[in-house]
């Protein structure tokens, strides 16, 4: 069984999504603005990659890092793709609002992973990496070419991840990515200890996950890191669900519906989330991404907020939570 790398310390932590301007053109100093925040309340899980803002948000999160000691803080970030600097007018067209100079291709092999992991100690200035995700490796973002990717992992990063978290290089590597299947392949092709499960796990959308994915990683004894547990900000408000402008049919009203069932009981729909995802055993820490040191403030109130059983009970009752999804218990 793998060993856990996270624990209650870990619980909530920051993902590095929004400071590598997903969203907005997060200047500099608006990023350190948040990390201080984030270090401030006493968050110590610390995840970002390299893909983020090309390469913006892994130097944003070493800038700050290094300053603090070693020892303090777990750090993730991510391979299965390489860098390299272009002219400004040659930078590819992303998800990104003011990413760097670089364009990139997907690379799982063993010797793209060994270098993508010097390139993000060199970037962020950090000594080691606690944990390594295989980022992206899924049909929404490699499409049909998931199979060939899948069998380059295979017989690469899989293989070298756990041959460095063996010589102690890292303590421990697996998926990130926001499909399932990637991490029941991987489960059952190698030995991966924690995985990124990003938009698979919320409070409005987790029945898939329920039957297929936790079953199979408590299975393996795998740690689960929540992604996009807020459907990429949708459930604080956001008129985007998983990264997109589309919102899926019916999720306006399963929103609104779990709003007033919050409402009546005095708590908010972002504290709920939360506790819904943490109340699940195989979710160790859940990571929103944050854009400004309020919204990790936003966070660190849901963490410290308590929800009455009865507002389960009732979520249950009609329908609005999977019957056999778990929740918190007092």
């Amino acid at each position: 069984m793998s060993r856990a790398i996270l624990n209650e310390n870990h619980r909530l932590g920051l993902g590095g999504v929004a400071i590598g301007t997903a969203f907005e053109n997060i200047t500099d100093e608006q990023a350190q603005k948040v990390l201080q925040a984030a270090w401030d309340t006493g968050i110590r899980y610390y995840d970002t990659s390299p893909w983020y803002g090309l390469t913006k948000s892994e130097r944003r999160f070493g800038r700050f890092l290094k300053t603090q000691d070693r020892d303090d803080f777990i750090f993730s970030t991510k391979v299965g793709r390489l860098f390299n600097q272009v002219p400004e007018s040659e930078v590819p067209p992303t998800m990104w609002k003011k990413p760097l100079p670089y364009d990139f291709r997907h690379d799982y092999t063993a010797d793209a992973v060994k270098q993508s992991i010097e390139e993000s100690m060199k970037r962020t200035g950090l000594d080691y990496i606690d944990i390594v995700y295989v980022h992206d490796l899924s049909e929404d973002q490699v499409g049909d070419r998931y199979p060939y990717f899948l069998e380059q992992a295979q017989k690469g990063a899989f293989k070298v991840l756990s041959e460095l978290r063996n010589q102690g290089v890292i303590k421990a590597w697996g998926m990130g990515v926001n499909k399932i299947e990637p991490i029941l392949d991987c489960i059952e092709s190698a030995d991966p200890d924690i995985c990124l499960s990003a938009t698979q796990y919320s409070i409005l959308e987790h029945e898939d996950a329920v039957d297929r994915l936790l079953p199979a990683v408590k299975k393996a004894g795998v740690q689960l890191v929540s992604g996009a547990g807020y459907n990429s900000g949708y459930i604080a408000g956001r008129e985007r669900y998983n990264y997109k402008d589309v919102i899926p049919k019916g999720m306006n009203e399963k929103r609104a519906g779990i709003s007033a069932i919050a409402d009546k009981y005095g708590i908010r729909l972002i504290d709920a989330a939360l506790h819904f995802v943490l109340a699940c055993d195989e979710f160790s820490s859940i990571i929103p991404g944050t854009g400004s040191p309020e919204q990790v403030k936003d966070n660190i109130r849901a963490l410290k907020t308590n929800i009455p059983s009865d507002f389960w009970k009732e979520l249950k009752e009609k329908g609005l939570i999977y019957e056999k999804a778990q929740v918190p218990t007092l």
